[in-house]
């Protein structure tokens, strides 16, 4: 196992906790020197919180951790391709790699839609590495949609059950 794949499967750790909060399973950690110095998991839905991305909390959490808003030498590892938001908060924030496990066709910002990490017209580039442990990242992704529009189906059909037995109380 490669260093990334070691990293990145802590990354889908992190997930699995968004999963299990019925969240879009999205995880990361920041490696600095060979070590762990943040994690985090997509919490939106949970916290009502635009801001609550995966990267944003770990970004946060590793400022406060090396007591400096640059985290230079520092990799961050990312079960799903960055939004415009947290590409922006990575360039910000001055992380030198960026670790990717799937693409994201429709919203991503580290080579899909646009890539903000590696744009010359910034002060800062991120080296940028697609692809690792893709299948897995992009699996979980693929059940957690499957398992949501079975959830959604079924919660539309008891919501049309429930309204027709109150339609034939009223009648009666």
């Amino acid at each position: 196992m490669t260093t990334d794949e070691k990293y990145m499967r802590e990354a889908l750790k992190q997930a699995r906790k968004a999963s299990r909060l019925g969240e879009v399973p999205i995880g990361c950690v920041i490696v600095y020197e060979d070590t762990i110095i943040a994690r985090g998991y997509n919490r939106r839905n949970t916290d009502k919180n635009t801001l609550s991305h995966a990267e944003i909390t770990a970004i946060s959490r590793a400022s406060k951790k090396m007591g400096d808003w640059r985290l230079e030498r520092c990799t961050i590892y990312i079960t799903l391709e960055p939004c415009q938001m947290c590409s922006g908060a990575i360039i910000q924030s001055r992380i030198t790699r960026v670790v990717m496990g799937c693409m994201n066709p429709k919203a991503g910002c580290g080579g899909s839609v646009l890539n903000l990490l590696e744009m010359p017209q910034f002060n800062h580039q991120a080296q940028v590495t697609r692809g690792v442990l893709e299948e897995e990242c992009s699996q979980m992704l693929k059940n957690f949609f499957k398992e949501l529009r079975v959830r959604v189906k079924e919660e539309k059909a008891q919501k049309k059950k429930l309204c027709a037995q109150s339609d034939a109380e009223t009648e009666s």
